[in-house]
């Protein structure tokens, strides 16, 4: 079958913003008739924006994760393996993208403009979330990153609207005129819950230079698929201890994640305190409990929380500006013994 013409949407925006949400609601609103095929990159090392994916949604959806960094770098091939990988696998009706929060649209954008997805892949329209809240914050207004998310942005969906207060709107507005992007269309959400059609239509993102990333070596694309296809860190056995962590980081912020045996069972009441009390930018997590299987997603905003049907092990995730030296023994403090 040839894979010809898939329509294509980047979901993008900073940490915490709600992209995973805004995935999730896309996906409900999916025809029963059409297989969609979903590319998740993360910042850590270790997958979990997949796996809460894959656990809430119906057939016909085919999740593929780049986790440890921006998937476009490295050449662009993390980012090339994986997606014709999902491609083939899924010969989907409709390809959604989530770049990590802190990844480079603009070059993964430049990695689906490549001459191998002029045939291949339909780019349509680019929907960029953001915390108009975050404004007022140095920090995103000139993150350079942050800046690329807005600059590519066909649609601007203001996400979390019931968490401002009347200026923040107006801030927004004021923000996307000092950007250029005043014509953009833009609409207001809470949990990053908006209709689909908004992202019909071609995308006007232009290529303003073609692609620095070249892959001709075939020896040098087999090695990278044979690392996409065993992870260290995905595939990496668990030690006798019944855990194993890793660490990755940027100028800005740094992550931690661990992976936990099966077997190991966490006190739900002790994890969901934790994980309420801490000070991060972001924690995801998927773990087994006493009282069944959860999700977790913590932000500034506050902890989420969401019963899943299933999940292999326990995951966590944390992405900081600075790690805290105790929150792997507080973690560990909310297992139940072991029997």
């Amino acid at each position: 079958m040839t894979i010809k013409a898939v329509p294509c949407n980047i979901i993008t925006g900073f940490l915490g913003v709600g992209k995973t949400s805004s995935i999730l609601n896309l996906l409900r609103q999916k025809p029963e008739d059409e297989r969609w095929a979903v590319l998740v990159n993360e910042f850590g090392e270790i997958g979990i924006d997949g796996k809460l994916i894959e656990s809430q949604q119906q057939d016909q959806i085919f999740v593929r994760e780049v986790p440890g960094g921006c998937m476009c770098c490295a050449a662009g091939l993390p980012m090339h393996i994986a997606l014709n990988q999902l491609l083939q696998r899924a010969k989907p009706d409709r390809l959604l993208i989530e770049p990590s929060g802190l990844g480079h649209p603009k070059e993964v954008m430049e990695v689906l403009h490549a001459e191998h997805y002029q045939d291949v892949l339909d780019i349509q329209k680019c929907l960029t979330l953001i915390d108009a809240r975050k404004l007022n914050d140095e920090r995103y207004t000139e993150n350079p990153i942050f800046l690329q998310q807005v600059n590519i942005a066909d649609v601007v969906a203001a996400n979390k609207e019931d968490l401002y207060r009347p200026e923040h709107k107006q801030l927004l507005h004021s923000f996307l005129e000092t950007q250029g992007k005043s014509q953009v269309k833009t609409v207001f959400c809470s949990q990053g819950d908006f209709p689909f059609e908004l992202l019909s239509g071609a995308s006007g993102f232009q290529l303003q230079k073609c692609c620095s990333h070249h892959h001709d070596s075939a020896a040098e694309e087999e090695s990278a698929e044979d690392a996409l296809a065993t992870n260290s860190f995905e595939d990496t056995a668990i030690p006798q201890e019944g855990f194993i962590s890793q660490s990755n980081s940027s100028e800005e912020f740094s992550s931690i994640g661990w992976r936990f045996s099966p077997n190991v069972l966490f006190n739900h009441s002790k994890l969901y305190a934790w994980a309420n009390e801490l000070l991060a930018e972001r924690m995801k997590a998927v773990c087994i409990t006493e009282s069944g299987v959860w999700g977790f997603n913590k932000t500034p905003d506050g902890l989420q929380e969401i019963e899943l049907d299933d999940c292999m092990e326990s995951r966590f995730e944390i992405i900081a500006s600075k790690l805290d030296p105790n929150w792997e023994k507080q973690l560990l403090d909310c297992r139940l013994p072991s029997a």
